[in-house]
């Protein structure tokens, strides 16, 4: 068998908050997450906006953030009539 075919296996620290939380099994000694099953909504029960990196307003900056606007509606100036 070819030596240092792998990577080193280490028995990995997970952070969240500065917290340790868990530890996995890696190939980093440790990791510093932003979301974990402690923290989801979807585990936890709890209904609550993740969104630590502005993402959504990331978006509406790069795009004008015209997007979630609603159109005005279309004024009808007098005499216009098709009939």
């Amino acid at each position: 068998m070819k030596t240092e075919t792998h990577p080193k296996y280490f028995n990995c620290k997970v952070f969240h908050n500065g917290v340790q939380v868990m530890t996995v099994g890696a190939t980093v000694p440790e990791m510093h997450v932003e979301v974990w099953s402690g923290s989801h909504p979807f585990f936890t029960g709890k209904n609550v906006l993740v969104d630590s990196a502005g993402r959504v307003e990331k978006f509406q900056k790069k795009f004008g953030g015209n997007y979630f606007k609603k159109p005005e509606p279309k004024k009808v100036k007098a005499g216009d009539d098709d009939e």
